[in-house]
């Protein structure tokens, strides 16, 4: 895949994400229960107001499949709904050693997921190229990844 642009922070992934989905009505977030539940509901928030209907679903199991609502806190998963999509956001956990999730799984999932578009746009979000250090492009066809670094600072004023 090409770089096509960089950026720093929480701000510049999700203004980034906005560009991404702007032609989209409905956005799947797919990931690990748990771990990517906050990010799915971060994204989302950036979304707040705009109207597309976004949709949480763990791992490839559409039966537990939940509506991402915003409430006075924030953004949080809701009712049960029957998944489609014009964006598919794969979310890093899926990627993760031991999750349970693999590529194939997901990209048949991709596949028989409902749309109403010819062609499902295909995101993933992830952290320290996980997507590519466990294969998965060589198996998803993504259309863009938006892949973040995390920097670490501990700091104390113990003496």
């Amino acid at each position: 895949m090409k770089l096509i642009s960089t950026s720093k922070g929480i701000g510049g992934q999700l203004a980034a994400f906005r560009e991404l989905v702007k032609g989209a009505e409905s956005i799947v977030f797919m990931g690990s229960p748990g771990f990517c539940t906050p990010f799915a509901e971060l994204l989302a928030y950036g979304l707040r107001g705009s109207g597309k209907r976004m949709i949480f679903i763990p791992n490839t199991d559409p039966s537990n499949a939940r509506e991402i609502v915003a409430v006075p806190q924030g953004m949080q998963l809701g009712e049960g709904v029957i998944p489609e999509a014009d964006a598919i956001v794969l979310l890093g956990g899926l990627a993760m050693p031991k999750i349970g999730s693999t590529p194939y799984e997901v990209k048949t999932f991709i596949t028989e997921l409902p749309s109403t578009l010819h062609k499902k746009l295909v995101i993933g979000i992830c952290f320290q190229s996980v997507f590519e250090r466990e294969g998965w492009t060589d198996i998803i066809d993504f259309d863009y990844i938006i892949d973040s670094d995390l920097d670490n600072s501990l700091k104390s004023d113990e003496k």
